[in-house]
């Protein structure tokens, strides 16, 4: 079995952890083979309406043709010189013509590049080490922010003695901070926004006003947020500007791309033109590769000319109404539910009892996988059509039939097959740990 095979070659059997096969139910963990636009084929010939979108890093849907046109146009011109190419200067241009609020930009491969560099730029800026975090899931796989995680062995407790975490939404919480460690905070990190939360009117520009007031640097994480909530990113949706911002994810269309943005004398501390003690900011062999350049061009010419966002917008909200009716009309609201921006859609599961399960979302993601769905989420793409979204509505619907038996039931047993999923980052292997007595594997 492919998975099986994977277990033995590759740590975890698969490359992000948040692909892992104890992400899904036991036995049903597909390899996949191919997609186009919103489907997707296993290594068997089964095909699934795909949801998260590798990550939430495809918008357009996958083997999106201007995309892979653009791609398949720069292949023939090389990918990786000693010098810059006029490609690196169009899509650096292309970028700041959509986030006006930065002056200059280096391109990465990896959300945590630019993260980790934004935190390494506002110390060497300030002279000061603490990072005031907000209380949000994920900002690098870097030490600095894995240490705080239940996954931090390797992690020197002194890397992460230096993280301050503060509120969403709490701007008294960043008060205490500032008011604790008075001249110390070098920058505050944040996303602006996430798909269940909504900056509550004033917050983030008072978050931007204690940075100002207290000469710390400001970082938003534009991650998820860059090109689903806007080509801009959330900074261009609320209004405020950041002095810096990292991006990532759907800023290639699923092309292994990143970006650090901000202020010019912030930026120029890494560049030639400062008497400053320079930053190592961000100096990658695969940063100013071309193909990627090409693919986000090509991605910024399909925000240019459509409305990608849009679209995802009104299929999210169509999705969500559908699969929300059928828990209503099965007596089970309550219990499922889909919530968060449509463009960055999850659903809750909760037991008999109310309380958020495990158990009961791998009996709702194993009975999706059985009915062509695949997906933690239902974070949506512009490449799911209406009869996408009808299907998955239908699915969802036979799904929450035998999710409500399973609650008239008081449990999952008979109903689930094997071990419930579990967290992506947690400190042991188990309740997912594999040994001869367990095995995740696919059909194929």
């Amino acid at each position: 079995m492919l998975q099986a095979r994977l277990h033995e070659l590759v740590p975890g059997g698969a490359h992000t952890y948040a692909r892992g096969a104890d992400q899904y139910p036991e036995g049903m963990a597909p390899v996949l083979a191919r997609g186009k636009g919103a489907t997707v084929w296993d290594v068997d010939g089964n095909s699934y309406v795909e949801y998260g979108m590798g990550l939430r890093s495809v918008t357009l849907g996958h083997a999106y043709e201007p995309v892979v046109d653009a791609v398949r146009e720069q292949l023939a011109n090389g990918l990786s010189f000693s010098r810059p190419t006029e490609l690196e200067l169009a899509a650096a241009e292309d970028f700041l013509r959509l986030v006006p609020g930065a002056d200059m930009v280096k391109f990465a491969k990896n959300g945590s590049d630019a993260t980790t560099a934004a935190v390494r730029l506002a110390r060497a800026a300030t002279g000061r080490e603490l990072i005031a975090i907000c209380d949000q899931p994920f900002y690098s796989v870097d030490d600095w922010f894995i240490g705080t995680t239940p996954m931090d062995a390797g992690i020197p407790q002194s890397t992460t003695e230096r993280i301050r975490r503060f509120g969403y939404n709490d701007p008294d919480s960043l008060r205490t901070l500032f008011t604790e460690h008075s001249g110390r905070i070098a920058a505050v990190v944040l996303e602006a926004a996430t798909a269940l939360a909504e900056p509550a009117p004033g917050f983030l520009e008072g978050v931007r006003e204690l940075c100002d007031k207290h000469g710390t640097v400001l970082v938003f994480d534009e991650m998820i947020t860059g090109f689903r909530w806007s080509a801009g990113g959330a900074q261009q949706v609320y209004g405020v500007t950041p002095d810096l911002s990292c991006w990532g994810k759907a800023m290639g269309n699923g092309f292994p791309i990143s970006a650090l943005a901000g202020k010019r004398e912030l930026m120029e501390l890494g560049g030639l033109r400062t008497g400053e003690p320079r930053v190592f900011l961000l100096s990658t062999t695969h940063g100013p590769e071309s193909v990627s350049l090409a693919a986000f061009r090509a991605v910024v010419e399909a925000y240019s000319n459509g409305d990608p966002v849009g679209v995802m917008e009104r299929s999210g909200i169509a999705l969500a109404d559908g699969v929300n009716s059928a828990a209503t009309d099965l007596g089970i609201a309550g219990h499922v539910s889909v919530i968060g921006r449509p463009s960055c859609l999850i659903f809750t599961t909760k037991d008999h009892e109310g309380n958020p399960s495990q158990a009961f979302r791998t009996l709702f993601l194993q009975e999706l996988l059985r009915r062509g769905v695949l997906g933690q989420s239902f974070v949506i793409s512009a490449a799911h059509t209406a009869a996408d979204v009808q299907h998955t509505v239908d699915a969802a619907a036979d799904a929450l039939s035998m999710y409500r038996k399973a609650l008239d039931a008081g449990g999952v047993t008979g109903f689930l097959t094997g071990r419930p999923v579990a967290p992506a980052l947690r400190r042991y292997a188990a309740p997912r740990r594999l040994d001869s007595g367990h095995s995740s594997q696919p059909a194929g």
